[in-house]
């Protein structure tokens, strides 16, 4: 059946309205992957998302119980060369950062490291007195590491005025310190959600300063390596800086450069390269599924339920009633989604390009169901 949009948008309640009866295989054995037919179809579905969205490349991966059994690459990691899309080329994954970001917090706080009600700024905080509180801002040390993983701090969400997307030649402590000056709170903290890019900007600065490492050397040691990802890095900024085996971004809006980023800078909220297949093993470090959790059950329930302000978003992810979870990325030249479903099913999918008038994720999210509920 070839995908259209109506059906892309049917696609999703069928598969969700699927995926909610389905019980999780309890064989020991890797469960089975699709048939060479079964291949087929899912390749027709990914062909029309890419005609409808003129999406350069897709890539996805697909598990049962943390067991890969669908992992396809489709179309080109960068079209003006020719260079075929393998399942091994990384995308930018833009949010789909935050749960990766998340678990790290939590790791630390499961060690004893730090806990939800600690405060970040001001004395006998976290952060101390590495960034200067405005006398006149003492609201902003009442935020604490919960406000920050539940973007609940009253402050910076992602909208015009986002601190991230602004003054671009600055390092972190030159823009935290410019945004606390600059910015100050909208809401007063933990009484109104406001989703925030800058908010898990200071998460990672947090990492840094209980770890003493950087963000990056923490997140691939106690998480990533124990979950056998090493295929993932921080992405550079320019198509200078491209990684090997990195896509090259193609953005479908005017005025959107892909390569007129910071994203370095970005590292702990939208920051990361990899592969979907690294995201299904981080999926599987975190929840179990392939045994050794690196989150203990107390922990990855304290992730995954939802602030009291809203309960389609827990510490990280987005939640629903049915214990599914789950995180949407997008940035000028690259879409992203990881989800985990509480029938033991994980995926991710990647595009290197970002659409202008439908948003090209609620059509991957639908792909992801559809292509699940079809085989």
């Amino acid at each position: 059946m070839r995908l259209t949009r109506r059906t892309v948008v049917q696609a999703s309640l069928l598969g969700v309205a699927g995926m909610l009866s389905t019980t999780p295989t309890t064989a020991q054995s890797p469960p089975p992957g699709p048939t060479p037919a079964e291949r087929e179809r899912l390749a027709h579905l990914a062909a029309d998302l890419m005609d409808w969205y003129e999406a350069p490349g897709l890539s996805v991966a697909i598990a049962i119980k943390g067991e890969p059994v669908y992992v396809e690459a489709f179309g080109f990691a960068d079209k003006e060369r020719q260079e075929t899309l393998t399942t091994q080329h990384r995308f930018r994954i833009a949010s789909v950062t935050k749960p990766i970001t998340s678990a790290g917090i939590l790791l630390l706080m499961q060690g004893g490291g730090l806990r939800l009600s600690d405060h970040v700024f001001g004395p006998n905080s976290i952060l101390g007195d590495e960034y200067k509180t405005p006398p006149y801002r003492r609201d902003i040390e009442r935020i604490t590491i919960e406000h920050l993983l539940t973007h609940t701090s009253g402050g910076w969400p992602n909208d015009h005025d986002d601190p991230m997307f602004k003054n671009k030649q600055m390092n972190h402590q030159e823009l935290i310190n410019w945004a606390l000056e600059a910015q100050p709170l909208r809401w007063e903290p933990g009484y109104h959600y406001a989703y925030s890019n800058f908010g898990y900007c200071l998460l990672g600065r947090v990492i840094e300063k209980i770890t003493n490492q950087t963000y990056d050397q923490y997140i691939k040691s106690a998480l990533l390596t124990p979950s056998s990802v090493s295929n993932i890095q921080i992405a550079g900024n320019t198509l200078a800086e491209r990684a090997a085996n990195e896509v090259k971004y193609y953005s479908q809006v005017a005025g959107q450069d892909p390569y007129d980023l910071n994203i370095k800078r970005m590292d702990s909220h939208g920051g990361w390269i990899a592969a979907p297949i690294d995201l299904i093993r981080f999926i599987a470090g975190i929840d179990g599924s392939r045994g050794n959790p690196l989150l203990s059950s107390d922990t990855l329930t304290i992730m995954t339920t939802p602030s009291q302000l809203n309960p389609g978003y827990a510490k990280g992810l987005f939640v629903n009633s049915v214990r599914n979870y789950w995180h949407t990325g997008s940035l000028p030249g690259t879409a992203a989604l990881a989800v985990r479903t509480h029938t033991g099913f994980s995926w991710a999918a990647f595009v290197n390009t970002r659409t202008k008038f439908v948003d090209v994720l609620d059509s991957l999210d639908a792909l992801m169901w559809h292509m699940v509920g079809s085989v």
